[in-house]
């Protein structure tokens, strides 16, 4: 690892005395030269997919052209989090027309798939371990599709030309970062090691001749993927037919554990636009991603706090401060679980859940003295027209942290937040076409019905989209310009991370990166966690002295990325510490 710090802070100076020695003037008659401006932003959890998508950017592409080259790239990067074969949630910003718009890649569940998935012979949930790795857990994948639907309405270059960094890096091979070797020790009890476990092709890639895990540093070429890269920027759509859909089938369904996705539920599989869901926030406007994700939680929070005791004007240094938030955050994850589903499948109260009336009503739970014991889903049913025609049961849906997220900003001041994900760790632990497959449908419950009987909003269904905790958010202000854009991985926990960095920003005044750099505080069940390393003692005294139960964990896995434009226009960007995410900035010198 010191070697590695080395090499790297080697390389950085040779950078550094290179860009001095350009901006010397050569004589006393050089002509002076104004200092390049920076109109544009990338911001993604790895060095070499910021920098994949800075090409696109300094090409002249569009932020939603540069989407599809950082994708690309973490898919070969970044195999534990993120992939071509997963999905995920797009926000658009137009700024010409000011516009906000939603693209939903969610994967869906195979037409073969049964309410009793994931349940035994009994009729009891399975081990999540052996449904996760295993191709019963793989859905129909919705990256390719949904990135290519947004470039159709906000792409400048040709599809085909958003391949070239990934590719570069598939062929000559990419050196295996801290983090992915990390991940791979981390999770080398699970790979599969002889055909009877499963497929071994992901261990074979990830892990030496003699069986130990690819070291830091170990250039790693894919040449499948490469072929991957060149079916799909000839057409987006032989990714769901012909070579790669055979793969896909064949590797999710070979034994032990097969699943049921064929070649009928790629073929018929597509991306959705829809309208985002979007709040007031005092003279701001919030927009996210609809339905099956949960950003409407991230709405709520926010708005729970404009009705509840104000944050003092300390903000992240007052403990009190906190203590509101962690209350609001229980709230909302309580309605959470009871309604939150695919509204194809299930009736979900968006209007009431969203209504003034509702978050005023809920934000009498928040005190400033003491914390509620329990809290329960509330009643936004009866705050809109439609009544529900069935009582959702107790949720049983356990998420996973393999997720990524990244935001875009580019010259003209389009803007794209983006949440992508193979749900966990390396998703199922099948590789076709030289990519990992999902593991999504895992994102269901287990369970399709509570213990009184009531079905469950996110039970698993036939071509159904499981619930998401994605919450790529966008932020206009109050003239509908392009303010903030900011996301985060990290499964069931994503709402807090994200609701905790927009109040950082919007509330208590932080840049990015500082509020980026705040604790993670989750709180969605009577438990209350919150990292040991990063929060105050005066901070964690408050949440005990406020009646919660607080567990203090050694860090969380958030990867949060956020940009924010400041009032002079220019753009400040965060990359979460946690992972090994950067900044990287166009100036207008760069564009070609």
């Amino acid at each position: 690892m010191e070697f590695t710090k080395k090499i790297f802070l080697f390389f950085t100076l040779i950078i550094i005395s290179s860009c001095s020695e350009q901006n010397v003037p050569a004589n006393d008659n050089a002509v002076e030269q104004s200092e390049p401006k920076a109109v544009g932003i990338v911001v993604t959890a790895n060095p070499l997919a910021t920098e994949s998508g800075l090409e696109i950017l300094r090409a002249g592409g569009s932020a939603v052209d540069a989407a599809m080259a950082v994708q690309a790239t973490l898919s070969l990067v970044e195999p534990q989090s993120s992939g071509l074969a997963g999905g995920g949630f797009l926000v658009h910003y137009d700024a010409d027309t000011k516009n906000v718009n939603y693209y939903n890649g969610r994967e869906k569940a195979p037409m073969g798939a049964t309410p009793s998935l994931f349940l035994d012979e009994n009729g009891e949930p399975i081990n999540r371990r052996d449904a996760k790795n295993s191709g019963r857990s793989i859905g129909s994948p919705g990256a390719v599709a949904v990135i290519n639907l947004a470039h159709q309405d906000h792409g400048k270059l040709p599809w085909a030309d958003l391949f070239g960094p990934a590719m570069k890096h598939a062929t000559e091979g990419f050196a295996v970062s801290p983090r992915m070797h990390n991940s791979i020790v981390s999770y080398s009890e699970n790979f599969h090691r002889t055909p009877e476990e499963g497929p071994t092709d992901l261990y074979e890639y990830l892990f030496t001749d003699e069986g130990e895990p690819l070291p830091i540093g170990h250039i790693l070429k894919n040449p499948e993927y490469a072929e991957t890269m060149r079916i799909v920027a000839n057409n987006p759509a032989d990714f769901y037919r012909g070579q790669i859909a055979e793969q896909i089938v064949a590797a999710a369904q070979a034994m032990p554990n097969p699943g049921t996705l064929s070649m009928e539920d790629l073929a018929n599989y597509s991306a959705v636009k829809r309208d985002p869901y979007c709040s007031s926030y005092r003279e701001l406007t919030l927009c996210g991603s609809a339905l099956p994700s949960s950003w409407v939680s991230v709405s709520m929070v926010m708005s729970l706090l404009s009705e509840a005791p104000e944050f003092s004007p300390e903000g992240a240094d007052d403990p009190a401060n906190w203590t509101l938030l962690a209350e609001a955050l229980r709230i909302t994850y309580a309605d959470n679980n009871a309604f939150i589903g695919d509204d194809d499948f299930v009736e979900v109260p968006i209007e009431g859940m969203m209504s003034d009336a509702y978050i005023k009503d809920r934000a009498k739970l928040i005190s400033r003295e003491q914390a509620k014991q329990t809290i329960e889903a509330g009643d936004p049913w009866a705050y809109q027209e439609d009544q529900a025609a069935t009582l959702n049961g107790e949720d049983a849906t356990i998420e996973n942290v393999g997720t990524t997220h990244f935001v875009i900003v580019d010259a003209e001041g389009n803007a794209v937040s983006m949440t992508s994900t193979v749900e966990g760790y390396f998703g199922s632990l099948r590789m076709a076409g030289g990519m990992i497959l999902n593991n999504q449908l895992t994102d269901f419950s287990f369970r399709y019905e509570d213990a009184d009987g009531n079905p469950i909003a996110n039970a698993v269904a036939p071509g159904k989209r499981p619930r998401s905790s994605m919450s790529p958010t966008i932020v206009l202000d109050e003239n509908n310009d392009f303010l903030m854009a900011v996301g985060s991985p990290g499964g069931r926990n994503i709402i807090s991370y994200v609701a905790k960095t927009v109040v950082g920003i919007m509330r208590w005044g932080l840049s990015p990166q500082e509020a980026i750099n705040l604790p993670n505080m989750v709180a969605r069940t009577e438990q209350v966690r919150i990292e040991r390393d990063r929060a105050k003692p005066e901070i964690i005294q408050a949440l005990r002295d406020y009646g919660l139960d607080v567990f203090e964990s050694e860090g969380e896995i958030s990867g949060l990325s956020a940009v924010l434009k400041l009032e002079d226009g220019t753009l400040q960007g965060g990359a979460d510490p946690r992972r090994e995410g950067t900044v990287g900035i166009l100036y207008d010198n760069e564009i070609q």
